[in-house]
């Protein structure tokens, strides 16, 4: 069975993805994933989404590391492993490590090592990245 056709322009469907990847440097595959099954079976719904996220994810009172940085500490909390992507995002906007680390250590008081070791795993992939130039 083939894939369904798409239902938006080729154009519009990058226009969306180049959100993520000046936020982030990147299209993650969960969210390639999403957009392309989305741009074929139900693009208005993909329009609705990424309208709220853009709405809600550069709040007017915060700058975008401000909430990248909350973003990641929050994700962190969960465990979550798109708290990496917000920790680029962060880093992009400008956070030091520093920062990304003070998050790791709000993070620490509230749910444990496991959330330590997270961040620190996290952090040191970033700068492993930035070391060999591919972030």
């Amino acid at each position: 069975m083939a894939k369904p056709e798409l239902k938006m322009s080729p154009e519009e469907l990058e226009r969306l993805r180049d959100r993520y990847r000046e936020l982030i440097g990147f299209v993650p595959p969960r969210i390639q994933a999403r957009t392309d099954l989305l741009a074929r079976l139900d693009p208005e719904t993909l329009r609705m989404q990424e309208e709220l996220r853009a709405r809600l994810m550069y709040p007017p009172c915060f700058d975008v590391k401000t909430a990248q940085l909350m973003l990641f500490g929050m994700l962190l909390m969960d465990l979550s492993d798109a708290a990496r992507l917000h920790a680029i995002a962060a880093r992009r906007a400008g956070a030091t490590y520093e920062e990304l680390n003070a998050v790791v250590g709000l993070a620490f008081l509230f749910r444990g090592l496991p959330a330590a070791n997270r961040g620190a795993e996290v952090i040191q992939e970033i700068l492993r990245l930035e070391e060999e130039g591919r972030l």
